[in-house]
């Protein structure tokens, strides 16, 4: 066999290959989904949207969580994206290309990777006890901004980064400034590359317990949170109270909210692809 057979069979075995793992997280995946639906798609209806905790599996639903992890979404994002963008847009545009840059940069990239507990204590010492905010959907969004902060700068930079220099040189030659190129030019353009970074941080928040447990969220709530100064709960805690309890009704009823979150976290990622394809048509 010479080098160009043996290329070639490297060729074919590396596809093979590739096509088993595919399958295998396909049918991992399957499985799963199949598995939740058998055992949670018969209890939801709306009064399982609707109804309050309870100590009885039958009568226990999700409102309590679904409101605060809507209140969770709502406030990570007003704080998250704005401040996320801004940076990135900041190191991309007008940070000098220097050590201490490069320096801040590898942190920032690095900082994707910290476990999100880390980040739950960050904000147990900062929001909860240092600025006082007690166990509240406030410090749970503000903490939750902060473990999403990194991935939105980094999607921000990889958008600005990728649009063409051309489209900056000419509206240089136009005679605008750097301000005004950013904004008519450089952010319409890398939009849907910023959106997506955006939606993909927020479905992760979503789905994430860990500093909220740390920082304070409940278990049990018997009301829906009102403002952001409220105590709160939110769906995956809720599914983790479920799925701990000896109970068949409340596995149930965990199936039933992982099919909830499994279908919002669904939603987001299909809106994160309408607006990148949206995008990716208009400034072709």
């Amino acid at each position: 066999m010479n080098s160009i057979q043996k290329n070639r069979l490297k060729d074919q075995l590396f596809k093979i290959w590739g096509i088993a793992c595919t399958l295998f997280g396909l049918v991992l995946l399957t499985v799963f989904i199949g598995d939740i639906l058998i055992d949670g798609i018969s209890r939801i209806d709306w009064a399982f949207i609707t109804d309050l905790p309870s100590r009885k599996a039958e009568k226990s639903g999700i409102y309590t969580a679904l409101m605060g992890s809507i209140w969770i979404l709502l406030l990570t994002t007003i704080i998250a994206f704005p401040v996320g963008v801004a940076a990135g847009v900041y190191l991309e545009e007008y940070n000098k290309k220097n050590r201490l840059s490069a320096i801040l940069e590898i942190n920032i990239s690095n900082l994707a990777g910290v476990p999100s507990i880390i980040y739950g204590l960050l904000g147990l010492e900062v929001f909860v006890r240092i600025m006082s905010l007690g166990a509240s959907v406030l410090a749970g969004a503000l903490t939750l901004s902060l473990l999403i902060l990194p991935i939105i700068i980094v999607a921000t930079r990889e958008a600005v980064k990728a649009v063409p220099s051309s489209i900056r040189d000419a509206s240089y030659a136009l005679g605008a400034s750097k301000w005004q190129t950013i904004w008519n030019q450089v952010l319409p353009a890398s939009g849907g590359g910023i959106l997506t970074g955006v939606i993909l941080a927020l479905s992760r928040a979503v789905g994430e317990t860990a500093p909220l447990i740390v920082v304070g969220a409940l278990a049990y709530v018997p009301f829906a949170p009102s403002n952001p100064m409220d105590e709160f709960s939110v769906l995956p805690i809720q599914i983790f109270n479920w799925i701990s309890r000896p109970q068949h009704g409340f596995i149930e009823n965990a199936a039933a909210a992982i099919i909830i979150l499994l279908l919002i976290t669904f939603i987001m990622n299909g809106i994160a692809v309408y607006f990148r394809n949206k995008w990716q048509k208009k400034w072709k």
